[in-house]
């Protein structure tokens, strides 16, 4: 008989997904390395890429500290705070796809509208290829 071990890997959760995305796009936003913000939480640069990741969920104690050196509070963090221009959860998680963030930084200094156009069009393409 022939036993399959069960996956021992956790699912990432959404939630910690969600938080992650948006302490990633909160540092982005201060131009701040994920070391910088490592230094200020008292961990390493790789635990604030799983913070961000969601592969590893934030402490009460680190959500606060993270929050200070965000210059936000634990509620945006969290997702419970929204403020009227602020994009949805799902944009923060799509932002976390490894690039996004790059690409749509790049995209919003091109100043002509046919090219940006233009590019969309591209990505819209080439996601259809895959």
């Amino acid at each position: 008989m022939n036993v399959t071990e069960p996956d021992l890997k956790p699912a990432v959760d959404s939630v910690d997904r969600a938080i992650g995305a948006r302490v990633r796009a909160r540092r982005k936003s201060l131009s701040m390395s994920q070391s910088d913000l490592a230094e200020r939480l008292g961990v390493s640069f790789q635990q604030v890429q799983k913070y961000e990741r969601g592969a590893n969920r934030i402490s009460g104690s680190t959500l606060v500290a993270a929050s200070q050196a965000l210059q936000t509070t634990v509620s945006w963090l969290v997702g419970e705070e929204t403020h009227e221009h602020a994009p949805p959860d799902e944009a923060f998680t799509a932002l976390m796809t490894p690039g996004a963030l790059e690409m749509l930084e790049a995209y919003t200094v091109i100043a002509r509208p046919r090219t940006r156009q233009a590019l969309l069009a591209l990505a819209r393409e080439m996601g259809r290829e895959d």
